[in-house]
């Protein structure tokens, strides 16, 4: 129900009279999204490479009104999946006034609520709470206890003269305070074995039990939860029934093309955009090889694959990137600054930390690193550039041209090394990139260093950078 088009009602008779429905949060959630299905808008936004595979399972777990799961590595979006889920809870839902655990109107179950309507009847004041008191997110860890997820006794409620047997002397935990709302938990098998058992109570039984008595909580809640797939299993740190209340079982993954790569790296990465920075630019062949870097290091045997490679890693590294770019612009008085390959070992250096490598390499990570990265450049460079547009670039090498560059040589001093050399516009062509120096000066630093990794040239470390020359 949409309550923002209409006067909210403020009494239990008031909110009868109106007409509103009667409905769980399952139901309210698989009734918003039918709806924004139906207009063509996205359950969640800012999704890429998940059209054919995550979203047509989200769409189908919440149209079913399950409990999910969504299992995947790190940096799979999971998260941003998980509270996007509130946008399809009602902008706001009626409470009993003053209930601790959100009781529905229609169905009080604690003691004061039911008091409250058994002694005002239908003039019983309600109170409407919006999205956000309606969402809670936790991430597990062995040291929650049941208290912080379900709740416990309360001894001043006790000092104050109630019985431990007395469902009032309850203080309520997370998911109670939740009710009628969506309860996510991040890592799930993170939880220690016996919370996960009142979790499941939780979930099917309806109950829990505090300090040896059992308390009825019909709580009306979607459970969303993530996990790794490494320890969602029978070998790993989950309970067999936990993982049978739940109703769907979601699988993430990483972008499964370049493409995806680079287009989540460009919504996600935040290039520097401050007062007094020149403008930024990525070309996308720069982006390309960030992809590439990042694929490979997913597949490298050398890299522990059960960590994963995070998305946030690829978005890390466009944003060394650029800042490379914007450093070198600053300091040689550049309008524009375009990232370039000698930027990229820039993002090793920020990068090093970011992945976990087996422990039998240790001590060989910047060297791995390093070769995955220049496997990356010369995958791209064989892809987006022809033989016969370095054709006029290699003849000029084999009558005696030197060429110098680095990362703080600007694009203007760059390409004034190289003169005039016939092709360069085919080559800006098939990079698709502008005719300015700053450009160019990136393109011809992949063509040069694609010829090095092809054995085309040599290349030795000078003063100011890199020397490439003729073999």
């Amino acid at each position: 129900m949409d309550s923002s088009s209409v006067a909210r009602p403020t009494t239990l008779g008031g909110l009868r009279a109106a007409g509103y429905p009667d409905r769980t949060v399952k139901e309210e959630v698989a009734i918003n999204a039918a709806a924004r299905l139906r207009e063509g808008v996205p359950l969640v936004d800012g999704l890429v490479g998940f059209e054919d595979t995550v979203v047509p399972a989200l769409e189908t777990a919440l149209l079913a009104g399950h409990d999910l799961i969504l299992l995947g590595e790190r940096g799979q979006a999971k998260s941003r999946i998980v509270r996007s889920l509130t946008a399809l809870l009602d902008d706001a839902v009626p409470v009993v006034a003053g209930s601790e655990v959100n009781d529905h109107p229609y169905h009080p179950f604690t003691p004061a609520a039911r008091r409250l309507i058994d002694e005002r009847g239908e003039d019983t004041p309600i109170e409407w709470i919006g999205r956000d008191q309606r969402y809670a997110e936790k991430l597990a860890t062995p040291d929650i206890a049941v208290a912080d997820l379900v709740g416990d006794v309360d001894p001043i409620k006790v000092a104050e003269g109630r019985y431990l047997g007395d469902d009032e002397t309850i203080h309520f935990g997370l998911i109670p305070r939740h009710n009628r709302g969506i309860v996510a938990i991040n890592e799930l098998p993170d939880l220690a074995e016996r919370i996960q058992v009142a979790l499941l109570n939780v979930m099917e039984e309806r109950d829990i039990q505090v300090r040896g008595y059992s308390l009825r909580l019909p709580l009306d809640l979607l459970v969303v939860a993530t996990a790794n797939p490494e320890d969602y299993t029978n070998r790993g740190r989950i309970i067999t029934p936990l993982k049978d209340r739940f109703g769907s079982e979601i699988r993430t993954h990483y972008p499964q093309t370049v493409d995806q790569e680079v287009t989540v790296m460009r919504a996600e990465g935040n290039l520097p955009a401050h007062d007094g920075l020149p403008a930024v630019v990525v070309p996308t062949f720069m982006a390309e090889i960030l992809a590439a870097f990042t694929r490979s290091l997913r597949t490298a045997g050398e890299v522990n694959q059960r960590s994963g490679v995070s998305v946030r890693f690829s978005t890390g590294n466009y944003e060394t990137l650029a800042a490379s770019a914007a450093r070198r612009a600053v300091r040689c008085g550049e309008d524009t600054a375009v990232a370039r390959p000698s930027d990229l070992p820039a993002v090793i250096a920020a990068a090093m930390g970011k992945i976990e490598f087996e422990s039998f390499e240790e001590g060989r990570e910047a060297e791995i690193m390093t070769r995955l990265l220049r496997r990356s450049i010369l995958e791209v460079f064989r892809r987006r550039v022809r033989g016969p547009d370095v054709a006029g670039l290699l003849d000029a090498f084999e009558t005696g041209l030197e060429v110098t560059t680095g990362d703080l040589m600007s694009g203007r001093d760059l390409m004034a090394q190289l003169d005039r050399i016939p092709g360069l516009a085919a080559v800006l062509g098939s990079l698709d990139v502008e005719e300015t120096p700053a450009m160019a000066a990136a393109a011809v630093e992949l063509c040069l260093e694609g010829l090095h990794l092809s054995r085309r040239l040599d290349r030795y470390e000078s003063d100011t950078g890199y020397t490439y020359t003729q073999p």
